[in-house]
């Protein structure tokens, strides 16, 4: 384990812990996790503009509106695929750095290249690395992001306490994830969506329908809203909230250390 890792004699296990890419195979959720994102990166970034209608876009850029207050200097975006956070948090905020860390090399090579293009390196940074050791001393950063990334953690506990201790006082966390709705019948559509279409395009595009069956699963088990809330307290956040996003599609939630 990473020399900067917390011991971890104790985490909680969820639901969503348990539901895995590949059911029944001898890997752990992490290694499954990125084998599957290593097999649909290519087209990755087509699927989520398509099967969003374009809203993830808007939900980034949200979320990452509130940092502005905090101006944020080092930034860490955890999860960060091929890096459409990264990326805007440089347009947005500007700060002086940004590192972005994931499990899948597949996602990060076409992130590198989405940086290059843009001749950012010298301000933006892609890293292998689990969210559960992060491998950053105590107080390292003055913002971290995960954005669709908190469901795909092996323990979403560690992870969470993980991204609080390389964070400084004062410094805030904002997750973006997808979430449930509650009006009733845009939780039939949305189910109906989610079961159906996506794992259809899903496969159709990048021939992998067990990855947009995943997230599904995913999602309908994953603690939201308040239950999540309670989670990022109890691993030791304050000021938590959240803000439901597109008929509650998906939610912003905050926490500061």
């Amino acid at each position: 384990m990473d020399m900067y890792c917390s011991n971890f004699a104790y985490m909680a296990r969820y639901a969503h812990d348990y539901i895995v890419p590949k059911p029944g195979t001898s890997e752990e959720k992490k290694e499954q996790v990125a084998g599957m994102f290593d097999s649909i990166a290519v087209r990755y970034d087509v699927l989520n503009r398509f099967l969003s209608g374009g809203f993830d876009i808007s939900w980034r850029k949200k979320a990452i509106a509130e940092l502005r207050s905090l101006h944020p200097q080092h930034m860490l975006d955890v999860a960060t695929g091929t890096a459409d956070v990264a990326l805007l948090m440089q347009k947005m905020l500007q700060p002086s750095s940004i590192l972005g860390i994931d499990i899948s090399e597949g996602m990060l090579e076409i992130g590198r290249k989405k940086i290059a293009e843009k001749k950012l390196e010298h301000i933006i940074r892609l890293e292998t690395g689990n969210s559960e050791a992060i491998n950053f001393a105590d107080n390292t950063f003055d913002a971290i992001t995960v954005a669709f990334g908190v469901r795909n953690f092996q323990h979403l506990d560690a992870g969470l306490s993980e991204m609080l201790r390389v964070l400084k006082t004062g410094g805030k966390l904002i997750v973006l994830e997808f979430s449930r709705p509650s009006n009733s019948v845009m939780k039939k559509l949305y189910s109906w969506y989610m079961k159906s279409v996506t794992p259809g395009v899903g496969k159709l595009v990048s021939g992998n329908g067990e990855a947009y069956s995943y997230l599904e699963q995913s999602v309908q088990l994953f603690p939201e809203r308040e239950d999540f809330l309670n989670i990022l307290s109890k691993n030791g956040f304050k000021n938590v909230y959240y803000k439901p996003l597109t008929l509650g599609i998906c939610c912003i939630y905050g926490a500061e250390k």
